[in-house]
């Protein structure tokens, strides 16, 4: 059985007061879900500390949104992947599509930030998705698999046990546009082969999530096809009562 996660990206929102209230009210409801979900929590880097230390004892996990790809030095701006895990995050997000998109960030870039995490012990969510243009070119496929093929296989099959997919349809993202939960369920088993032309059954057990535009009313049905294992929430996860919402949508 492949864990359900339901991740929730805060991106550029919230004060850190703000964000540990948010906390608080995920964390005290978090007992009307299944204990099979997992709730991971990714707020920006200025709460990171706040909420980790508000995060003991509710089984919930911290992520930060991104992390550099140099291990140190003169860059000014840029937050280590060491520095993260000093204050016990557990995860990372890498390749978020609007990394890709605003910050020119490549699959060079991406595979020295990869490096960066594993070599901190942070797991690394890493995100894969094609725009509206590609998908109505019919290259959709070949954009996710190039994104994979680039970064993910660089990995050993040590780091890729601790990989978490997330499968973004950028069209689908803060747009109010959703993939259907069949769009979504032929991706995510496009992925689940590619990864598994590289690390075999292994493949089986990579929790690959759902990135786009995920609430509580199309939650339930993303949720019940075979090879999405949960989300990654965006504008969703910024309301406590949807976040969890979210997260009953596994039964």
């Amino acid at each position: 059985m492949r864990k359900k996660i339901v991740a929730g990206n805060w991106k550029m929102n919230t004060t850190p007061a703000e964000g540990v209230e948010l906390f608080k009210g995920v964390a005290a409801q978090k007992g009307e879900v299944c204990s099979c979900v997992n709730f991971i929590v990714a707020p920006p880097f200025t709460h990171l500390s706040e909420i980790v230390k508000a995060a003991r004892g509710t089984g919930i996990a911290v992520s930060a949104q991104n992390c550099a790809a140099e291990a140190k030095g003169a860059y000014t701006g840029e937050v280590s992947a060491k520095m993260i895990a000093s204050l016990g995050v557990e995860y990372v997000i890498l390749g978020h599509s609007e990394r890709r998109e605003y910050y020119g960030e490549t699959s060079q870039t991406l595979n020295k930030k990869m490096a960066q995490a594993y070599e901190n012990n942070l797991a690394p969510i890493y995100c894969v998705g094609e725009k509206l243009e590609d998908r109505e070119a019919g290259k959709h496929f070949d954009v996710v698999r190039a994104q994979i093929e680039e970064v993910v296989y660089n990995l050993t099959p040590e780091q890729f046990s601790k990989l978490i997919v997330a499968y973004e349809p950028v069209w689908a993202i803060g747009t109010g546009k959703t993939a259907t939960a069949d769009q979504a369920q032929e991706m995510h088993a496009f992925i689940r082969q590619v990864l598994a032309e590289k690390f075999g059954n292994a493949a089986d057990q990579t929790v690959i999530l759902y990135g786009g535009s995920a609430k509580p009313g199309n939650a339930p049905e993303l949720f019940s096809k075979e090879d999405v294992d949960g989300g990654l929430i965006g504008g969703a996860a910024l309301v406590a009562d949807d976040f969890i919402a979210i997260g009953k949508a596994f039964k």
